[in-house]
């Protein structure tokens, strides 16, 4: 008699559907929490390399003050055409003010943060509008690409994106550059203040008019192109030297970009390039209520808008340097009347430095 021989199959058991949403919603809490905390330790490396940049900076000032026993003030102007070599002559001296001015506080700074191949491309005995700086047919310095070149230590790695600086406008309006035509330049998301405008100097109970005393400020870049550290008498500790001003050109506001008028002259900020005496400025007070009208007057100083005012990309707040070299991070919510001591290098202010 034969036996029936039964094949027994082990079962074979999926997921269901519910367990498989399940599994899928538990993964979605699981990197929804882990999420911030990844964008935080990013952000936390982001600052540290900030702050690095910024230590530099403050380095390369002290070795300059070391060499010349003075610091640059934000700018120096040439007085006349005989002031600075002549030959090659100088078309643009006696189109503007501007084509007067040499190279700001940063770029003479560039021998002293290891880009001197940069430095040495530029005559800075002459004006930065100036054919042997940058002549047409453009680009730049002795009209060689890489005196364009982007400087690592200028930007911070917070800000988004690496846009370049298109200066083409200004030139074009200065007549010393087609119109219509970009002139690219490398930004910097530093820079040195030069005072207070009036609109915050009311706010810190100071008088109402525009002040010339930051760390290297000067009311007159003819007469006064330096500054000795035994005039920063409030304390190297106590005066910011360069602080955050990132974004530029585009225009932020509150961790917001400001909506597109469609007028490029309102729309961009021109003064990025870290060779322009004019990325120094001075700090206004704002409102800080109306992205539309980011330039409405308050008694507002930090982390609002990015014209003017020392602005970041980083939560709650900028990274500044102080005239000794040291680096702090100066909170949004710091009060005026401390911002604007910190400003000073001569106010005589009695204050805590909240970095110290």
């Amino acid at each position: 008699m034969v036996q029936s021989i039964k094949h027994h199959h082990p079962q074979r058991r999926g997921f269901t559907l519910v367990e498989l949403l399940v599994v899928i919603a538990i993964i979605g809490v699981m990197v929804g929490l882990l999420l911030p905390a990844v964008q935080a330790a990013r952000e936390a490396a982001r600052r540290m390399s900030c702050s690095n940049n910024l230590k530099q900076v403050g380095l390369a000032l002290h070795n300059f003050e070391s060499t010349y026993k003075f610091a640059p003030a934000w700018g120096q102007q040439f007085l006349n055409p005989a002031e600075a070599p002549t030959n090659p002559p100088n078309p643009y001296f006696a189109l503007t003010a501007d084509a007067r001015n040499g190279f700001g506080a940063l770029g003479r700074l560039l021998p002293y943060l290891e880009a001197s191949t940069i430095s040495d491309l530029y005559n800075q005995k002459r004006p930065v509008l100036d054919p042997v700086n940058l002549p047409p047919p453009w680009p730049g310095g002795l009209n060689r690409p890489e005196a364009l070149a982007t400087v690592p230590t200028f930007i911070c790695p917070s800000t988004p994106g690496n846009q370049p600086s298109d200066y083409g406008p200004y030139f074009a309006l200065a007549g010393i550059f087609p119109s219509g035509v970009a002139f690219n330049l490398p930004r910097t998301d530093y820079a040195p203040l030069r005072g207070l405008h009036s609109s915050l100097a009311v706010c810190a109970g100071l008088p109402n008019a525009t002040t010339h005393n930051a760390m290297l400020g000067s009311a007159d870049t003819t007469t006064k192109r330096t500054v000795k550290f035994a005039e920063v008498i409030d304390g190297l500790s106590n005066t910011i030297c360069f602080v955050e001003i990132a974004g530029k050109q585009n225009r932020w506001f509150a961790g917001k970009q400001v909506p597109r008028t469609g007028n490029i002259s309102v729309d961009t900020l021109l003064n990025s390039y870290y060779g322009d005496w004019n990325i120094a400025r001075h700090a206004r007070g704002l409102a800080g209520s109306d992205i539309n009208n980011p330039g409405l007057a308050g008694c507002s100083a930090i982390g609002v808008f990015n014209s003017d005012n020392p602005y970041s990309f980083h939560p709650g707040g900028v990274m500044t340097t102080y005239g000794d070299g040291s680096v702090g991070f100066l909170s949004s919510s710091t009060d005026v009347r401390i911002f604007s001591a910190l400003v000073s290098r001569d106010g005589g202010e009695a204050f805590t430095n909240p970095n110290n």
